[in-house]
């Protein structure tokens, strides 16, 4: 009841890494990010905001991934951290450890590794006293 809503999900992709592109090194974004290629390196959004990785059926990421929301429909060779929601769709290929808070798993996805489940961090509130009148 008075638990905390989870965020949403950035709804517009503002990077975009096309099929055929290889990128060498860690990637760091904010909002929306889909992979159609590959990244041979770390991916991690910015902290403390929503945050979207799309990964295609054909894209593959080689390294550690953190992000508040994930689809991955493609290959992830490295530990995945989603602080919110990760759906796996049928062409997903995990080979590494994956810490969620909340998972949909489609069928056909493949993880090799641990899932873990994790609450999502509380965020502080702040009260604030009524006025008197």
């Amino acid at each position: 009841m008075f638990g905390k809503k989870p965020e949403k999900p950035s709804k517009r992709i503002d990077s975009l890494i096309g099929a055929g592109t290889r990128v060498n090194g860690d990637i760091h974004f904010r909002g929306g990010l889909r992979v159609d290629g590959e990244v041979i390196g770390n991916v991690r959004a910015d902290d403390n905001e929503p945050s979207t990785l799309v990964l295609s059926e054909h894209a593959r990421i080689e390294g550690a991934v953190t992000v508040t929301h994930a689809m991955i429909n493609g290959t992830v060779q490295g530990p995945i951290v989603s602080t919110e929601f990760l759906e796996l769709q049928p062409q997903a290929r995990i080979a590494g450890d994956v810490v969620y808070n909340r998972l949909e798993v489609h069928l056909g996805a493949i993880v090799k590794g641990q899932l873990e489940h994790q609450e999502a961090a509380p965020r502080a509130v702040e009260l604030k006293l009524a006025s008197a009148s």
